[in-house]
């Protein structure tokens, strides 16, 4: 009933096996693909045509983790998975990169890729898995797919690179690089490090291209035995029609590209295109040549080659600027008044206003995976509206792009915040892009290192950020520093480099091309070096190190530790104390299984009243001590006094006065406040107290001999 085939090999100490054949046959290229005990099934499928009128390439790349896969049932009301996670998300951005350059030139039919994570092992992200397959049901699919490609999670402890570390190894590990590429080149980096130096990065990502070799020939391995014929499919030349563009236009594009202002520059371009295409394609009256569809994709590869041509000729680019010469920038710390933090970061046409605000464990994402569920104290949200590039567009929540974008910046600052048992903290750092023109993304790592340092959070060191492109032609190439939106979309990478005055903390490249060398990602990383320092003394003048203390608008906070046998009594029957200690002294307190409990309020009388009653109900009474009470209660025998936070203990009625008492209430009434002294414990635990001995006036202890013990 199957025709199976797999491919087998030992890779980093595990095996790993692609199998197809079983699964999914009626999809176009289908795999299973098992590294340990962790399983993914890789699936594409592409139309068999194009749609009318598509003018961009349709490739769709869905990463879903199934929850079964870790033996748990999924949170919430419905108990199935929903929408993607972040995770999710983040893994179908990861994949998609490194696939979608390697297609060829002008297939515009629609390509769908599915990858589910079926089993985990706890130990083997299906992430690396995910890449893997894609590739190989792509290859076998018949698509025109210039594959494969392979994919290694590098880590670096003691000195040593560690292909596909296991969830525990990146724990400890300096470094989580992901890298993918094919048998030349290196494709896509995505990494987060804690302050490595450049040749370390570079070193890691290597290895990771090194390792992954054995992965592409196992991949062409089951391409020979079960891959489909390939599809048959003539790309368009488009040739004559950038030729002709060229002739009519191609003088009015050179100068538009030197037009330093974006808005300007899009003005000339567009007046460029309309002249071009009222020459060529013509009116319904009057039909030109060439057709409208024609028009729009040679058009692109005219503006395309202008601009590259003028920048390998010239060496100077779009906006006048040397290649390592980065943008004019303005930092302003403490922009806004009434955060926690905040800062304006303008580099050229690109803007971003970032802001940290600081709050409670209260405050913690709860994060729900196929390892469990785990509570996250620092967030960053990154929002890109789209007045930022001066157009109009729906408004809602975060899309692929901006959790991709926040995630980057996340991980370059991750590596300078303070220990969390030092600085108790839940951090929110929120980016609002206010104009973009390239590299938003480094951008909102420069304004959220302000914006947290402005807030009193004691970072270790600002961290900067800069994107990188490159202009190839056969062995001609140009690096570029502080990349525009335009050689972005016109270049063929962008790679972007974060890091502090003593290493990188992130690092993520994605190329257009089929992929780049050693050499020229040497170059890009030493001259993005020279860019972030550049930078980070810009970032200084605004504001060189964190101010020192919370932000008066902060919430201010003091962590103390109690006995786990007392966390019962701090919280009471039914959670009664704590609300009682919450209301009467206006802090919010939060108590942890292991005895931590967390106190803050906006002023400090409200935290030492919650800190005095919270010590008061864990603290024990000493022997011996002089403690003022409440009367709770009246006995024939004697009066019950609270005397120290819940506790309460007899008075009996020999030890009221020094004459005779006939009743208690002759001396004392419920409510009444007196001073006590506690004696001491009976056989059965309960509290002795006394007032004959003790001042009722001051407080003091009397002489002994005007007071005794009980008879």
């Amino acid at each position: 009933m199957f025709n199976k085939q797999s491919v087998s090999l030992e890779w980093a100490g595990r095996t790993l096996t692609i199998e197809t054949g079983q699964v999914a046959r009626q999809a176009d290229g289908a795999v299973m693909v098992t590294y340990g005990d962790t399983v993914l099934l890789a699936t594409a499928v592409f139309a068999k045509e194009a749609k009318p009128g598509q003018d961009f390439f349709p490739l769709t790349v869905n990463y879903q983790e199934k929850y079964y896969a870790s033996g748990r049932i999924p949170g919430g009301y419905f108990k199935r998975e929903g929408r993607p996670t972040e995770k999710e998300t983040l893994t179908s951005r990861l994949i998609d990169r490194p696939i979608r350059p390697l297609f060829v030139s002008g297939f515009k039919h629609e390509v769908q890729v599915v990858l589910t994570a079926v089993s985990y092992d706890l130990e083997n992200d299906p992430d690396i898995l995910g890449m893997i397959g894609a590739s190989a049901a792509l290859v076998l699919s018949g698509a025109p797919f210039m594959g494969p490609i392979g994919a290694a999670r590098v880590g670096y402890k003691d000195g040593e690179y560690i292909i596909n570390p296991s969830q525990m190894d990146l724990e400890e590990s300096e470094l989580d690089l992901v890298v993918a590429g094919t048998a030349d080149a290196v494709m896509m980096v995505e990494s987060q490090a804690k302050e490595l130096s450049e040749d370390i990065m570079l070193g890691a990502v290597v290895a990771g291209h090194d390792a992954m070799q054995p992965v592409i020939d196992a991949i062409i391995e089951l391409a020979e035995k079960a891959a489909k014929a390939p599809f048959d499919f003539e790309p368009v030349d488009n040739s004559a029609a950038v030729a002709a563009i060229q002739g009519i236009v191609g003088g009015d594009l050179s100068a538009a590209y030197k037009i330093t202002e974006k808005l300007a520059r899009q003005a000339a371009v567009a007046e460029a295109r309309d002249k071009a295409k009222a020459a060529l394609v013509g009116t319904e009256e009057a039909p030109g040549e060439m057709s409208a569809e024609t028009f729009k994709a040679a058009f692109k590869e005219t503006e395309a080659a202008v601009v590259r041509g003028d920048i390998l000729k010239t060496g100077e680019r779009i906006d006048g600027r040397k290649l390592d010469q980065v943008r004019p920038i303005v930092a302003e710390a403490g922009f806004l008044p009434r955060t926690h933090g905040s800062s304006l970061f303008t580099r050229g046409e690109t803007q971003a206003i970032c802001v940290a605000t600081l709050g409670t464990s209260d405050d913690e994402q709860y994060i729900d995976s196929l390892d469990g569920t785990r509570k996250e104290n620092f967030l960053l949200h990154y929002n890109f509206p789209p007045y930022s590039v001066g157009e109009t567009g729906r408004m809602g929540g975060a899309g692929r792009r901006e959790i991709g974008h926040g995630k980057l910046a996340w991980r370059a600052l991750k590596a300078v915040l303070p220990d969390h048992a030092e600085f108790p903290y839940t951090i929110r750092l929120v980016s609002e892009i206010t104009e973009s023109n390239g590299s938003s993304s480094m951008a909102t790592v420069c304004g959220c290192s302000l914006a947290m340092m402005d807030a009193g959070v004691p970072v270790k060191r600002p961290v900067s950020g800069i994107a990188m492109g490159l202009i190839l032609e056969g062995e001609e190439f140009a690096v570029l520093s502080d990349i525009l939106g335009d050689e972005d979309h016109l270049g063929d990478m962008d790679f972007k480099v974060a890091g502090t005055e003593v290493g990188v903390t992130s690092l993520q490249m994605d190329i257009k091309v089929a992929g780049i060398t050693k050499d020229i990602m040497e170059k890009a990383l030493a001259q993005a070096n020279g860019g972030r320092m550049h930078i980070l003394g810009k970032m200084a003048e605004a504001l060189g190190e964190s101010r020192g203390q919370l932000s008066d608008n902060a919430p201010q906070m003091e962590i103390i530790k109690v006995p786990t046998d007392k966390i019962r009594d701090v919280i009471g029957s039914g959670g009664k104390v704590i609300r009682g200690i919450v209301d009467e002294s206006g802090a919010k307190v939060n108590i942890d299984d292991d005895g931590t409990v967390q106190v803050s309020a906006l002023d400090r009388a409200s935290i030492d009243k919650a800190l005095q009653m919270i010590k008061e109900i864990v603290a024990e009474p000493e022997v011996g001590e002089i403690y003022q009470g409440t009367v709770v209660g009246l006995k024939d025998f004697g009066a019950f006094v609270n005397f120290f936070g819940p506790k309460d203990g007899l008075v009996h009625v020999s030890q009221m006065a020094n004459e005779r008492v006939g009743h208690p209430k002759d001396v004392v009434k419920e409510g009444d406040k007196v001073w006590v002294k506690l004696l001491g414990f009976d056989d059965r635990g309960k509290v002795r107290l006394s007032m004959k001995v003790v001042d009722q006036e001051t407080g003091k202890e009397l002489s002994e001999d005007k007071g005794g013990e009980e008879e």
